[in-house]
């Protein structure tokens, strides 16, 4: 919801027109809430902001990718322990030929009818250097996990600058409630002082027609206000976990503080602080360690194995004595893949080139930061001196709504011209209310671009 055109329609038409100033006001508030509205203990932005970050699916859901990329971290860790197996196996053979001759007239060989055997294994492997290879998995993986974590920080800023968003915009609808209640009751007292009017003479039936109609166009704002609220109402609600049928007000807003730092500052805190930079520096460091870890195929692997037989021919579970074997073994690898001295070699050219793509990718970002930043910070300039404008606004139009009371009393001034002046005096506080509210989002869009929102 958006209150920008305010301003622009209220002045388009001719001035002793003051029906097409309440038209103008009424399209121009349209998106925007009703003249009553339940009690509501006011919420403030910081407890709205702690809810939706409490009850925010979208941060469980980051949550569980980082759960996942500590799981990956600890498997890639398990990498680095020994490996070992152990076997018990059981062979029985039927041997339906029992005589076996080498050649014709060879004394023959007797096997038994059946045969049982038992067959145990164990073995302990450890990699003992593998060219840091292990080492270099855990590097890149940690530094996956620190960019996952700075996606949760990512989506905290975005959950609480919409709920910012939402908040401020739910201001203005009660805020321009307030005006219309307040402007309904000074269209009240102008009637009853137009009636009397009439019934002295002074003034004509359609003078009192006049402010009677400025009254029903007022109130169909208020209708339109209170639609709209309930709408802000119920998605904020969602956005926070709670109740779709409570009613929330939100707290009175104080002038915003004029006092701002140099844009330059502004912006070295979103150097130091936006989490796309953050990422993409983590990034460069995983390009780094990718390399080292391409560089380590060419060298050399060194490992260290043990291992037992258990060797039982006999077929008894509990062989007699000197009828097994149990030979133990133990010795030391050194294996060298030396075709990676030229399969290698492109693998490294691509690894080096991703890495390349990353750094210019973070420059790239950083000047797309510098420009976001003096953009969101000349916003709220402006936005600031508008309400300095309107400020001033509203004293010319609330002394030139007093001079056309007093003529209008004094039977000088038409009913046209007295309406145009509240007109304008209704437009002047609205706009005032609405522009307040938007510097407040000026000043959180701002501090979004330097990343500290939610800091």
């Amino acid at each position: 919801m958006r209150f920008r055109c305010l301003s622009k329609g209220f002045r388009a038409k001719s001035r002793n027109s003051s029906l097409n100033h309440i038209g103008a006001l009424i399209l121009a508030l349209l998106m925007a809430g009703p003249v009553t509205a339940q009690e509501a203990k006011p919420l403030t932005l910081p407890e709205a902001i702690q809810l939706g970050l409490q009850n925010s699916n979208i941060l469980k859901l980051t949550q569980a990718k980082i759960d996942q990329a500590v799981s990956q971290y600890n498997q890639v860790k398990d990498n680095t322990l020994p490996t070992g197996s152990v076997s018990y196996t059981y062979n029985h053979a039927e041997i339906p030929t029992s005589t076996f001759r080498m050649a014709e007239g060879a004394e023959p060989f007797y096997f038994p009818k059946r045969a049982d055997a038992f067959l145990g294994t164990f073995s302990l492997q450890e990699v003992i250097f593998a060219g840091n290879k292990f080492r270099y998995a855990q590097e890149s993986t940690d530094l996956l996990i620190q960019v996952a974590k700075l996606d949760v920080d990512k989506d905290k800023e975005e959950i609480v600058y919409n709920i910012t968003n939402a908040y401020f915009n739910l201001y203005k609808l009660q805020q321009n409630k307030k005006v219309v209640a307040q402007n309904l009751q000074e269209v009240d007292r102008q009637i009853k002082q137009a009636q009397r009017f009439f019934e002295q003479g002074i003034v004509t039936k359609n003078d009192v027609l006049r402010f009677q109609l400025q009254r029903s166009n007022i109130e169909l704002i208020g209708v339109d206000l209170e639609t709209n609220r309930k709408i802000m109402v119920y998605n904020l609600n969602i956005a926070l976990g709670l109740p779709e049928n409570n009613d929330i007000s939100v707290a009175e807003l104080q002038v915003p503080n004029i006092k701002t730092n140099p844009v330059a500052a502004y912006i070295d805190t979103a150097l130091a602080n936006r989490t796309e930079i953050q990422a993409l520096t983590l990034q460069s460091r995983i390009a780094d360690t990718n390399i080292k870890s391409i560089r380590a195929n060419v060298k050399p692997t060194v490992l260290l194995s043990t291992s037992a037989y258990y060797i039982n021919p006999s077929g008894a579970f509990v062989p007699p004595v000197n009828s097994f074997l149990a030979p133990l073994a133990a010795g030391a690898t050194v294996a060298w893949n030396f075709d990676q001295l030229w399969l290698n070699k492109n693998k490294l050219s691509e690894a080096k080139i991703q890495k390349t793509q990353v750094d210019i990718s973070n420059t790239l970002q950083r000047d797309q930061v510098k420009t976001e930043v003096n953009q969101n910070y000349q916003n709220y300039l402006k936005a600031l001196d508008r309400i300095r404008i309107l400020e001033a606004s509203i004293v010319q139009a609330q002394e030139n709504n007093r001079m056309l009371e007093s003529r209008y009393r004094n039977n000088v001034a038409p009913a046209t011209e007295r309406i145009e002046a509240q007109t304008q005096l209704l437009e002047s506080q609205i706009n005032l209310e609405l522009a307040r509210a938007d510097a407040e989002i000026a000043y959180y869009t701002l501090l979004k671009s330097t990343g500290t929102l939610s800091k």
